[in-house]
């Protein structure tokens, strides 16, 4: 109090009445600052080990059954704090934790995607040209294209044979594997290139992956390289080159999850958009015992190209797991939904001040300053934009401040500067109340992504929060 009496009173009411945005590192307590630090450990884990959705799936399959999870059955009688887990096709996944109340209460649900930008092979990718052996490429997702030549990459996905059995592929993150890359034009001979606009120096047909040099030996035929390719990948996978033809291969970045800068305060990685918050909210409902209303985490596939086909979350695999839930308490789904609420947990630009014109730094997100809480995303006149209600941004707020969960404000840039989507507004045409919130991003869709690890953590304390709302 008697400090109180010092402040004067233009003091006293800017502290009361102004919304001042403060560094994360200047409110947090040292043992929540060590609880980010093994919380970044396990994300990191998660990066590496999920260079593809597939692999994702793969792994937090891994992470779910080891805290307790198992395999819904459609005809499962479940119970309050009952666990399980359905994965769509391998390239999606959802979990659920049975809520003390019914699901005509609704439930709570994060809802992530697990997809990033990448570089996907053609289904007739391998040939040679000058004795040099090649794949054929279409990229996959809002890529900056000169971003992706000269640097090390890695061969990720599966191939499937006609009688079925399924190959999985991994060249590159080994003990000791190859690496491939994508060549580009040297500075000498650069000077025309150099003139063109930076979406215009690389076409995406001369994205072609570097995959050997090395002729057969003993044949006097034509492409004795990419035959030579063809037998080195018939020894090791069993596949010849029809095989491509169903095959789901995609090459990334050779790059490991590291810590960033001498303060290590920060992570460096491929797909932080949107494994960071796809981690989140898995991490989330991992400690999710008995909530309230029933917890759901759904990690999407195929958000990166406007979340289409059977694994995105357009798809109605996602309706079709809820409703298997709702018929087991005999509660229709309308009535489950209209009652829910979601949180698109999705990342956002981080504002950079070597690119400060593209910002509306009032109210873009700052690295270290918490959870990004995105009222709207789309693009330009909010186009493509759920737009929350006032009244659902205050409910996450309370949420949030009661939880002590650092947040602030997000916005995707000026706003005739760009724009961008989540998966808020499936699922609000689902009937279901959403906000879109994440982590603020640095050099997003880049190859090597930053981001704080104060954001990443209030991110997962958000999610966790929400998860237990009652």
């Amino acid at each position: 109090m008697a400090e109180e009496k010092k402040m004067t009173r233009g003091e006293q009411l800017r502290k009361a009445l102004c919304y001042t945005k403060k560094n994360g590192y200047d409110k947090v307590e040292a043992a929540e600052l060590e609880a980010m630090e093994t919380y970044s450990i396990g994300y990191k884990q998660f990066l590496d080990a999920g260079k593809t959705e597939r692999e994702c799936v793969d792994y937090t399959i891994r992470l779910a059954e080891a805290a307790g999870f198992k395999e819904y059955k459609r005809g499962m009688e479940l119970k309050a704090g009952d666990k399980v887990y359905q994965v769509n096709r391998g390239k999606a996944i959802v979990l659920a934790v049975m809520g003390q109340k019914g699901l005509e209460h609704g439930v709570s649900i994060g809802a992530a995607h697990i997809d990033a930008p990448r570089i996907d092979m053609k289904q007739n990718p391998l040939y040679e040209a000058d004795e040099l052996a090649f794949l054929k490429t279409h990229y996959y997702g809002g890529i900056r294209k000169y971003q992706w030549v000269a640097i090390p990459l890695e061969l990720h996905g599966v191939v499937v044979l006609k009688n079925g059995e399924t190959i999985r592929v991994s060249v590159g993150n080994g003990e000791g594997d190859p690496v491939f890359t994508i060549d580009d034009l040297l500075p000498h001979l650069g000077v025309e290139q150099s003139k063109k606009p930076l979406g215009e120096a690389i076409p995406g047909e001369s994205l072609n992956i570097l995959v050997g040099s090395r002729p057969f030996a003993d044949d006097e035929g034509e492409n004795r390289v990419k035959l030579c390719t063809l037998e080195l990948l018939h020894k090791r996978y069993g596949i010849v080159e029809e095989d491509f033809v169903s095959a789901e291969l995609s090459v990334v970045p050779a790059f490991k999850a590291s810590d960033v800068g001498f303060d290590r305060s920060m992570i460096g990685a491929y797909g932080h958009d949107d494994r960071v918050c796809s981690y989140a909210a898995l991490a989330a409902i991992l400690q999710i015992e008995h909530p309230e209303r029933t917890a759901i985490c759904m990690l999407a596939d195929k958000e990166e190209i406007g979340s289409e086909g059977v694994t995105g979350m357009k798809s109605a695999a996602f309706d079709t797991f809820m409703e298997d839930l709702c018929a087991g308490q005999n509660v229709p789904l309308r009535v489950c939904y209209e009652n829910s609420f979601c949180l698109s947990a999705d990342v956002t630009a981080a504002y950079d001040p070597n690119f400060a014109d593209v910002y509306e730094k009032r109210n873009s997100a700052l690295v270290n300053y918490g959870i990004g809480i995105c009222k709207y995303t789309g693009s330009r006149g909010k186009s493509g934009a759920s737009d929350a209600s006032a009244e659902v941004v205050a409910k996450v707020r309370s949420i949030f401040d009661e939880a002590n969960v650092l947040w602030q404000t997000a916005e995707l840039g000026k706003v005739d500067a760009g724009g961008g989507g989540t998966v808020a507004m499936y699922m609000a045409e689902r009937n279901i109340d959403t906000l879109d919130a994440g982590v603020p991003v640095l050099s997003m869709h880049a190859p090597f992504e930053t981001v704080g690890k104060l954001d990443c953590y209030m991110t997962f304390k958000g999610m966790k929060a929400i998860f237990e709302a009652k």
